[in-house]
């Protein structure tokens, strides 16, 4: 079965990992801004990522027929820095039309500081200056409740916003419930050792339906697996679902979400569709 991965660090894999997404019916792969590692200190090292996330990654991932896109934003860790926020925020509107950008992502928070919360609000303002979908990181550990309720009220606060077109990733069982019942799209991103696993993710679709739901690998350089999906995937037959709930959670809902840009090619489909 095909499936669409919506959260995939591809900038820290190998190719070898593009070849198994492939053979395992991946189709596309959404590729947010993240940390490097290390904390940039120049906008022009951001503008070198951009270029890497827009012109290699493309190229890399189309041998594999797997069409690739990305977002752009500077990240939650290093949000912080609100000089070197404002320098990024002036050269994002360079790169946003280019064919595989779809929006503005991850952003978010970190430690859920006064900085952070500033670039975030900064941020959504670009994505609402050029009409672009909005891909959000929610904090992890104990910061999870604390900054997902202040991204959410932030959120909500904002008229201008239309809460279809943003993404909260991360979502955990104490923070789905508000996400959802605020008309956003909720991520659940599976990890092998930490954070949320196919089988919790599985409970809360269980709980939640599958409605306005996503699954992705968030596949990086820490501890992470590029065929979570599949291996979700799995799990999820073991329990008894069918192909047809299966294919709602890891293409159709993907592709409804993805496709309200007009760049994204792929759009929901009746049937499963077979491993290419």
């Amino acid at each position: 079965m095909n499936y669409i991965d919506l959260h995939a660090h591809m900038v820290s894999r190998t190719t070898d990992d593009y070849h198994a997404m492939a053979l395992t019916g991946c189709v596309a792969v959404t590729e947010p801004a993240f940390w490097a590692g290390y904390d940039r200190v120049s906008a022009s090292a951001f503008a070198d990522y951009f270029k890497h996330l827009t012109e290699f990654e493309p190229q890399r991932a189309a041998k594999y027929d797997i069409q690739h896109y990305t977002w752009l934003c500077l990240n939650p860790k290093e949000g912080e820095d609100r000089g070197l926020a404002r320098e990024v925020l002036a050269i994002i509107p360079q790169f946003l039309d280019r064919p595989s950008v779809l929006g503005i992502g991850e952003i978010g928070l970190n430690r859920v500081t006064r900085n952070e919360l500033a670039t975030f609000i900064d941020h959504v303002e670009l994505a609402l200056e050029h009409n672009q979908l909005i891909h959000i990181h929610t904090p992890h550990l104990e910061d999870k409740y604390k900054g997902t309720k202040a991204i959410v009220e932030t959120l909500a606060s904002n008229s201008r916003i239309d809460p279809s077109r943003v993404m909260v990733d991360h979502v955990e069982e104490h923070t789905i419930r508000m996400v959802l019942e605020h008309g956003f799209w909720a991520g659940l991103t599976l990890y092998p050792m930490t954070k949320v696993s196919p089988g919790r993710a599985i409970d809360m679709l269980e709980i939640y339906g599958t409605e306005r739901l996503c699954v992705a690998s968030a596949c990086d350089w820490g501890p992470s697996q590029p065929l979570a999906i599949p291996n979700c995937m799995f799990e999820m037959r073991r329990r008894g679902h069918s192909n047809q709930w299966i294919h709602e959670v890891v293409y159709n809902n993907p592709c409804r979400f993805l496709s309200q840009s007009p760049k994204f090619k792929f759009a929901p489909l009746e049937q499963p569709a077979l491993v290419h």
